[in-house]
Formats: C-alpha cells, sequence, structure tokens
C-alpha cells in the first residue's frame, strides 16, 4: 500500500450510498487517503436526500457528480469497496475488496436514508482506523 491508501468506493448509480461513503471519507480522513467513487450505471445527479442526509451531518456532497466506473480507478485503488454491484466491479490482484451489503437509499425519504448514513459512518470509520492505525492510536 503507497503512503496515502486510495479507496474506491462503488455502487450501481454513484448517487447515493457510494457518495455519502466518499463524502465521509474525505472529512474523517483529513485528506490522509485518496477518496474515489464511481457506478456501474451513474444517474445523472446526486440523490437529493441523500445529499440532505449528510448536510444534517455537515459534509456537503451537493455539488459531486456520479461517475462510470473505469478499469483505471480500479487499478489505481488500494482498496475497492462495493455497495450492491458485485460483478461490475472488475477485479485486479492484490488489491482489497470489501462488499458493503447496504440498503439502497434510491426512492427512500430521509427517515429511511438517515439509518443508511450511519451505517456507512460506522463503517467508513472502522476503514479509517484499519487505514490509518497510527492516528487513530
Amino acid at each position: 500500500m503507497t503512503s496515502t491508501p486510495t479507496v474506491l468506493f462503488v455502487c450501481v448509480h454513484n448517487a447515493g450510498r457510494s457518495q455519502m461513503a466518499a463524502g465521509y471519507l474525505r472529512e474523517l480522513g483529513r485528506g490522509e487517503i485518496e477518496v474515489l467513487s464511481a457506478g456501474s450505471a451513474p444517474k445523472d445527479s446526486i440523490n437529493p436526500v441523500a445529499v440532505e442526509a449528510m448536510a444534517e451531518e455537515g459534509i456537503d456532497i451537493a455539488a459531486n457528480t456520479p461517475k462510470v466506473l473505469t478499469v483505471e480507478a480500479v487499478k489505481e485503488s488500494d482498496v475497492v469497496i462495493t455497495m450492491g454491484c458485485g460483478d461490475a466491479c472488475p477485479i485486479f490482484p492484490g488489491k482489497r475488496y470489501e462488499d458493503w451489503e447496504l440498503d439502497d437509499p434510491a426512492g427512500q425519504g430521509l427517515e429511511a436514508v438517515r439509518p443508511i448514513r450511519d451505517d456507512i459512518r460506522r463503517r467508513v470509520e472502522a476503514l479509517v482506523a484499519d487505514l490509518l492505525p497510527a492516528r487513530t492510536a
């Protein structure tokens, strides 16, 4: 792993879960982790309920745009975290892969999205502790 680890979050539309996870990792990683996110079939814009849920946490993801998953993004990442896209992600030897089982916030109201957001935060906090053990000790 490089001195600055790179984490790629991937979900189908890159409009909700992966964007919330990337927002948390940018915030909690404090610039010590490179953050990427992408989707196997990206939407045109970020889920507005995901934007609202993250704004409650003081994290602004409103200006982000969904991106298409590329082989290059996977190649340059140390950790690839998938969220319900499974087989759409190319697999390269030597990468760390995790699949986070999370409900899809698409079409859900804020009350339903908050627990998904909170689950993502817990997972991102654990990821930061794992990738930056010296800082969290």
